[in-house]
């Protein structure tokens, strides 16, 4: 307490003595108990006036021009106060000292900025590159040198410890540039989670946004430039960002490989740390599995959908230490994450025992918001139709050598299907799973709750999350609602596997650790 009393105290002396530098107005005496002196002070209308006031027990009124208390500054409860305040139009003003107790008093105005110079700075970039592009505006020159450096570097402006003093050595720089928006540009995708506004250097035709990031980020992004503003809702002009969103035209790399035009697909970038997508592409000599897409109705959902069935090379129903995986969403496991070849290499490289799989694929957006948060119908389609309707067909495995999993609502259902149903799934893998999730208007972590309520059951858990799935406006989001999970199972006597990367909500890097995630569960052990 000594300590912070005496760097108050040099704080206020350093104050003081800019104030004074600066000619402000310092007022000093003695004052017998219940008196008061009055020290009027010169102040136009909208100034901002900061100062302060030292001495036991004293108070302050700020009065008007007639004599009127205007506001009252200090209420005598320290030994030094500070105030703040903007002069109105009633000066001129007077600054009345009162003392309770008799004392001596120093007052002493620190700051007073008029109504025309309340600007906020300039914003220097984080990045020494602008740094150097905005002194090269300031003199005069333009930015066509920099934009071809940009281009030729391909993307995101990566700058290193090295050129970024402030940055630790597992740590990079990252930039995103667009050029010659009009209004606005927006970043779609990690490493923030939220529709970032990226900021104009000066009056350039440079649009910039920096974030400190680990040097083993993995991230796929779009870029919205000129995201229109209308009368609508807060989601409405939320989504408006997907009007303009399109891939970085700095950046040749996509996903998929092949977009169709600028608008589709997704820039990515990956740093030269980021963890290996060991398992994504074909490997010459590895045998592939067959695939096959079959319809199945559900009554108890009152619907119908596409179920992929993939039998590895080999598979023969009822085989000694066969493995099965469900996953969830098969529109995104048959295009954006290669499956098959994953599983395939997975069997033939002998990473896994021979594993089929099945993927669940959603009718429609809404069937997909209404089933896979935890839904008593959505479990019961899974144990009662699903899992035996695959079974007459030669898919199936012991509960202990079963997988189901899936990303974001996917990962939330998976963990829901193993706590409602462990004698068919003993192995759960949620991808960023969606456990802020809560039905109705009901607190945040239904599925945390129910876990946290319930007898342990026999299942294991591997629960993933990315360093950039933070909540938004007050809300938890997956990060620590995925860390919560964890903690709450292992309390409850569960094993649980746990891994966080440098990544957000983003089926380029689930792609990636699918592979060696199905490897943690199903691998020799």
């Amino acid at each position: 307490m000594r300590r912070f009393l005496a760097i108050a105290a040099l704080a206020a002396l350093c104050s003081s003595a800019l104030a004074a530098a600066a000619g402000l107005p310092r007022f000093t005496g003695t004052l017998a108990a219940q008196t008061h002196r009055e020290h009027p002070v010169e102040l136009a209308p909208g100034d901002f006036v900061q100062g302060l006031l030292a001495g036991q027990g004293m108070r302050l009124v700020l009065l008007d021009r007639d004599g009127q208390r205007a506001r009252i500054l200090a209420k005598g409860r320290r030994d030094e106060q500070d105030f703040m305040f903007i002069a109105g139009d009633r000066g001129p003003y007077t600054l009345d000292v009162r003392a309770p107790v008799a004392g001596s008093y120093e007052l002493q105005l620190t700051r007073q900025v008029p109504r025309a110079a309340q600007v906020a700075p300039a914003v220097l970039p984080d990045s020494p590159r602008l740094r150097a592009l905005r002194d090269t505006l300031a003199g005069g020159g333009g930015t066509e040198a920099f934009w071809a450096e940009a281009a030729a570097g391909g993307g995101p402006l990566v700058e290193t410890a090295g050129v970024v003093p402030a940055l630790e050595k597992d740590e990079v720089l990252l930039t995103f540039l667009w050029r010659g928006a009009v209004a606005n540009v927006r970043i779609l995708g990690a490493p923030s989670s939220d529709h970032d506004a990226m900021a104009r250097l000066g009056d350039s035709d440079v649009w910039y946004r920096s974030y400190r990031v680990p040097a083993s980020t993995r991230l796929s992004y779009r870029l919205a430039p000129d995201v229109p503003d209308f009368d609508g809702t807060p989601s409405q002009r939320r989504r408006a960002i997907l009007a303009t969103a399109q891939r970085d035209p700095l950046n040749p790399r996509s996903f998929p490989v092949k977009p169709l035009d600028r608008f589709d697909g997704n820039s990515v970038l990956e740093l030269p740390a980021a963890p290996p997508q060991a398992w994504v592409e074909p490997r010459p000599g590895i045998a592939a599995g067959t695939v096959e897409t079959l319809r199945l109705a559900s009554r108890e959902l009152g619907n119908e959908r596409d179920i992929v069935l993939y039998r590895p090379a080999g598979w023969q129903p009822g085989a000694a230490g066969n493995a099965l995986v469900v996953l969830f969403d098969a529109e995104n496991l048959t295009t954006e994450v290669p499956a098959s070849v994953i599983l395939d290499n997975l069997a033939g490289s002998g990473a896994l025992p021979r594993t089929a799989a099945i993927l669940v694929a959603n009718p429609s957006a809404e069937s997909r918001g209404a089933e896979l948060p935890p839904n008593p119908a959505f479990a019961r389609f899974l144990a009662t139709e699903l899992m035996p309707w695959a079974r007459a067909r030669g898919v199936y495995a012991e509960a202990a050598k079963t997988v189901i999993g899936g990303a974001s609502y996917g990962g939330l259902a998976a963990a829901h299907a193993g706590l409602r149903h462990p004698e068919l799934f003993g192995n759960v893998y949620s991808q960023s799973g969606s456990f802020w999730w809560s039905p109705g208007r009901e607190e945040p972590e239904w599925l945390t709750r129910e876990f946290a309520g319930a007898p342990a059951v026999p299942v294991r858990f591997l629960l993933e999350a990315g360093l950039y799935e933070t909540g938004r406006a007050g809300s938890p989001g997956i990060l620590d609602t995925t860390r919560h999970l964890r903690d709450v199972l292992r309390a409850k006597g569960y094993q649980v596997a746990y891994r966080e990367f440098a990544a957000g909500h983003d089926w380029y890097h689930w792609r990636g650790s699918l592979g060696d995630g199905l490897v943690e569960l199903l691998g020799k052990r």
